[in-house]
């Protein structure tokens, strides 16, 4: 009885494992065909686009990161990330401790208009944003842009720091207080050292987004080519009449793939600190 309960959970065990393996395969097939055509010429792509390549042609991406001034515009994906998670992992541990440390009715008011933007659309808002920004003249600049991202990552970085701070003990904060320690340095010498297992998973799924991000760059930086980004310029081999299939997916794939090692590095954080941030407390 015992053994015929062990092979059917062996059974169910490789079923599941299989439907994994397929579900895997189903999702990274697209991105193999990306990278796959990406060291094919034009004609070749246009035959076949499911076949390997017959020769791997790299001046696709040497004509590409010429032609796009991959460097300069990696270091505006750069400037425009750092910003961005800067703010966010600052200003939303921030507010997350504040609202967990002080429960009062407004603070509980203040947690709920925070996290609501989560869900309204960014469509919704995107032409009033636009508007606005250009009044105060944040539009077309790569720390204007950085800086718009605190707005839409807050509230979701918010939410997880504030379910993760619940777990950190209140005696820490009194046994700091009759130190004599002042709220900001209880959170700067006590809290946020504690927060590193969340602030990783937050920086991870922040940096996928902002460093991929098409829509938003596209309304406040692609009028100006000094401030535009990866994606927007692999986006330009892209046409209406004639798409440069060749040289747009070596582009893509150039712009992606610092991102992609960011996530292959850091993805051990973001379970931990999910879990950590969903539960606890």
């Amino acid at each position: 009885m015992v053994t015929g309960s062990k092979t059917g959970a062996r059974i169910r065990h490789a079923i599941f494992l299989v439907c994994i393996l397929l579900l895997a395969a189903i999702y990274i097939y697209p991105d193999f065909l990306m990278v796959s055509n990406s060291f094919k010429p034009f004609k070749e792509i246009l035959t076949n686009v499911l076949a390997l390549p017959t020769r791997m042609r790299f001046d696709n991406y040497t004509y590409v990161i010429e032609k796009m001034d991959y460097f300069r515009l990696f270091l505006n994906n750069l400037v425009i990330t750092l910003i961005g998670i800067a703010g966010i992992v600052i200003f939303s541990s921030m507010a997350a401790y504040i609202l967990d440390r002080k429960k009062t009715p407004v603070t509980k008011a203040l947690h709920t208009f925070i996290i609501t933007p989560m869900l309204i659309p960014f469509q919704t808002i995107m032409i009033t944003l636009l508007k606005f920004m250009n009044i105060i003249h944040l539009d077309g600049t790569t720390w204007g842009l950085g800086i718009q991202y605190w707005g839409f990552g807050a509230p979701m970085a918010t939410f997880i720091y504030y379910n993760f701070m619940k777990s950190i003990p209140l005696e820490l904060d009194e046994s700091a207080l009759i130190d004599g320690a002042t709220t900001g340095q209880t959170y700067r010498s006590i809290i946020f050292p504690l927060l590193r297992t969340v602030t990783a998973t937050v920086v991870v799924l922040d940096v996928m987004w902002i460093w991929n991000d098409f829509l938003l760059p596209l309304l406040m930086v692609n009028s100006s080519t000094a401030s535009r980004t990866l994606v927007l310029a692999a986006y330009n081999f892209v046409g209406a009449l004639n798409t440069k299939w060749h040289y747009a997916l070596a582009a893509m794939v150039l712009a992606i793939f610092p991102s992609v090692i960011c996530f292959v590095l850091l993805q051990q954080y973001i379970v931990d600190g999910v879990v950590a941030g969903a539960v606890k407390g």
